[in-house]
């Protein structure tokens, strides 16, 4: 496995997202936005007026989700045209959507439950020194018994699931990939992609890191999330935590 190429700049993600617009969307991964907040308000034990950030949100599809559920939600992301698609759908709903970068989170006991999933807003950070400070902001936003939902690619999968033309840097747990996405219009253009990999271990441990109380981590695929035990063939982890009282 050859060596993974630098990552550009911190928001690299944002030219492929002012590209794709409105077709992200049609991604089939974007499919299961039900299945998986429906897990979600489960596994949180969410319920209509509380409140939930939303970190990396793209364009607002669990967030927006989670406020027909009468759920206040505020939806960050670091992507000014993923942000304005998301503005656009909010209507009357109690959703608030915020243009900011992740690692510069600065909420403290406001949120009831954070959520961080399909990998938005933490395996998107490219191997970042600060990717690992970004869960103790989560963290430190969540109020006395609030949980975190936090989704990451697994390093099992990707290894054992290889690709033609990806590369995986051991040493940093980044996954590069070269991808040509669509517009809404149908034109193509090539993009390279970074994912930062974990194993249910180190999501335990980072939970840890930042003072929070592991309450499971399940092996999860879009739109079919469970209580089912990590795999080296299921793509995702999902760790869910809680702060103490």
């Amino acid at each position: 496995m050859s060596e993974t190429p630098s990552v550009p700049d911190a928001h690299w993600f944002n030219p492929l997202a002012a590209f794709v617009g409105r077709a992200y969307l049609r991604n089939a991964f974007t499919r299961g936005t039900e299945q998986e907040v429906e897990f979600l308000v489960d596994v949180l034990g969410l319920e209509a007026g509380m409140r939930v950030l939303d970190a990396g949100c793209g364009p607002g599809r669990h967030a927006l989700a989670l406020a027909r559920r009468g759920i206040e939600v505020v939806g960050v992301d670091a992507s000014p045209d993923f942000i304005a698609l998301a503005r656009g759908e909010a209507a009357s709903l109690p959703v608030e959507f915020v243009e900011a970068d992740v690692r510069e989170l600065s909420y403290t006991d406001e949120f009831d439950a954070v959520i961080c999933v399909c990998q938005g807003g933490f395996g998107l950070l490219g191997g970042d020194e600060r990717e690992l400070d970004v869960v103790d902001r989560f963290a430190t936003a969540l109020r006395p018994g609030g949980r975190l939902a936090l989704s990451a690619f697994s390093a099992y999968f990707v290894v054992r699931h290889l690709e033609p033309g990806e590369t995986f840097e051991a040493d940093t747990g980044v996954n590069h990939e070269q991808a040509v996405v669509r517009d809404s219009d149908g034109a193509e253009r090539g993009f390279d992609l970074w994912t930062t990999c974990y194993t249910p271990r180190e999501l335990r441990l980072l939970a840890a890191r930042a003072g929070l109380v592991v309450d499971g981590v399940f092996g999860v695929a879009p739109g079919r999330y469970a209580r089912a035990r990590p795999s080296v063939d299921v793509p995702e982890h999902l760790l869910v935590a809680h702060r103490s009282v």
